[in-house]
C-alpha cells in the first residue's frame, strides 16, 4: 500500500507542536542529568490553589460525578463561565451560549471547525500561537498572516488587516494578551479592529486565555466589550489553565452566538462528549471562589517580567519589548544571526536556539514556531532562581 494512501494526507501534514517539542527535548536532557533551564513551556510553575484541589477531592467521592454528564458541560460550570464572561469581557451571555471543552486548545479547534468551509480565509496576526495555523488547516481553511514586528510591539493595525482582506476572508483571529509576545491591544486599537470586522461582516474568534494576566495597570478589553454589536459574529475562547495554574486539568470553553454553540455542541457530542466531571467541579470552584491567590501569582509573574526584560536587554543584539500581558517575552534577535558564536554561525533563530541549548543549556522556542525567523520566545512562568540563572548563561554565551 502506497504510503500516501495508507494515512490521511490531512492528518499526516500536521506539524508537531513546536513549543511542546522544545519542552520535551529540554526535559529529556534534564532526565539525562544535564542542568538545562527551559523557558519553553507556557505553564505556571505554581501548584493549583488548595481550595480548588479540595473541591476536586470532594467531587471525586460523589457518585454523581462518576457518570456521563451533558456534552456541553455541567450546568453549574456553564453558568459560572457566563458570569465570568459578563464580568471580564462585558458580554451578557446565557449559560446556553457556553460549551465546556477539554482545554482551550479544543475550543480553538472547534471554533474553526464550526465557522470554516473549504477555502475560507482566516486573517491571523503574526507572531501567532503555533497551534492556530494547524487548527485552521484541519478545518480546510487558509491562514493569511499579517505580521507586526517589535517596532510595532507586535500589534497589527486596521490598515494592515484591510490590505489582507479578500472576498474569501471569513474570520479574524484576535488574541490579546498575545502568546507568544505578551502584547496587549489598547481599548482604542481593539475598538478600531472590532468596528472594521463588523463593517465587513467578518467573524472574530477572540482567544482570551490570558485576559486576567496583565500588568502596569493595563486591562485587556474584550473585543465584544469594545464593540457590542460584534457579539453575534464573535466566538470567545478561554479556560482556567493559565490564570489558575490548572494546565493539566484540561478545562476550557467557548462562548458565542446560539447557532455556533449548538453546532459546536453537536461536534463535541461525537468528538469527546463531556469534559472530566472532577475537573469541571474544580473549575467551578476556581471561577466562583476567592481570587487572592490569582492576584499573588500575577504579582509574581510581574516581578519576573521585569527581571527577564531588563536582563535580556543587557545582551547586545537582543531587542525585547516590555510585554504587558501573559507570561512571555519575545525578543528580536536578528542582530545575532549571521555572526560567529563559539565556532557556530547561526543563520536562523532555529539554529540560534540550538546553539543556546547545546552550549548554554538554555531552552527557548525559536520564532519559526510562531511566524518569521529572527525571534525567540521565553516563558517567565518558571522559578525565580532558574529564570535569572538562565539569562545570565546567555549573557556569558553572547558576550563580546
Amino acid at each position: 500500500m502506497a504510503e500516501q494512501l495508507r494515512l490521511s494526507q490531512k492528518i499526516s501534514s500536521i506539524a508537531e507542536s513546536a513549543t511542546l517539542k522544545v519542552d520535551a527535548k529540554a526535559k529529556a536532557l534534564q532526565a539525562e542529568g544535564r542542568p538545562v533551564i527551559s523557558y519553553a513551556a507556557g505553564e505556571p510553575n505554581f501548584p493549583t490553589p488548595a481550595f480548588i484541589v479540595e473541591a476536586a477531592e470532594r467531587a471525586v467521592r460523589d457518585p454523581k460525578n462518576h457518570r456521563y454528564t451533558p456534552a456541553a458541560g455541567l450546568p453549574d460550570l456553564r453558568e459560572a463561565i457566563a458570569q465570568k464572561t459578563a464580568r471580564d469581557s462585558g458580554l451578557e451571555a446565557s449559560a446556553s451560549q457556553v460549551i465546556v471543552t477539554n482545554g482551550g486548545k479544543q475550543s480553538v479547534y472547534q471554533a474553526f471547525q464550526v465557522l470554516l468551509n473549504p477555502g475560507d480565509e482566516v486573517i491571523v496576526p503574526t507572531p501567532y500561537w503555533t497551534t492556530y495555523p494547524e487548527a485552521i488547516a484541519l478545518a480546510d481553511g487558509v491562514t493569511v498572516e499579517v505580521f507586526a514586528g517589535a517596532e510595532q510591539e507586535y500589534r497589527v493595525t486596521v490598515e494592515q488587516l484591510e490590505a489582507a482582506r479578500t472576498e474569501r476572508t471569513k474570520v479574524l483571529l484576535f488574541v490579546s494578551p498575545s502568546n507568544p509576545t505578551g502584547s496587549v491591544y489598547s481599548e482604542e486599537e481593539t475598538r478600531a479592529i472590532g468596528e472594521w470586522a463588523l463593517e465587513h461582516g467578518i467573524w472574530v474568534i477572540s482567544d482570551e486565555i490570558y485576559q486576567n494576566l496583565t500588568y502596569d495597570g493595563v486591562r485587556a478589553v474584550s473585543i465584544v466589550e469594545a464593540v457590542p454589536g460584534l457579539a453575534d459574529q464573535t466566538i470567545l475562547v478561554n479556560g482556567v489553565a493559565k490564570t489558575y495554574a490548572m494546565t493539566g486539568w484540561r478545562v476550557g470553553w467557548m462562548v458565542g452566538p446560539a447557532d455556533a454553540i449548538k453546532a459546536a455542541s453537536n461536534l463535541q457530542s461525537h468528538l469527546s462528549s463531556n469534559v472530566n466531571n472532577i475537573a469541571q467541579r474544580a473549575a467551578v470552584a476556581a471561577l466562583t471562589g476567592p481570587q487572592d491567590e490569582v492576584v499573588a501569582m500575577r504579582d509574581a509573574f510581574d516581578a519576573r517580567r521585569r527581571v527577564i526584560v531588563a536582563e535580556l536587554n543587557k545582551i547586545e543584539g537582543f531587542r525585547t519589548p516590555t510585554p504587558t500581558g501573559a507570561f512571555y517575552v519575545y525578543p528580536d534577535v536578528t542582530e545575532l544571526l549571521g555572526r560567529e558564536w563559539h565556532g557556530v554561525t547561526p543563520q536562523t533563530s532555529l539554529e540560534l536556539a540550538d546553539l543556546m541549548l547545546e552550549q548554554a543549556e538554555v531552552a527557548a522556542v525559536p520564532g519559526e514556531a510562531f511566524g518569521p525567523s529572527g525571534y525567540l520566545r521565553f516563558s517567565y512562568a518558571l522559578g525565580d532562581d532558574q529564570l535569572l540563572e538562565g539569562v545570565q548563561r546567555l549573557q556569558k554565551l553572547f558576550a563580546r
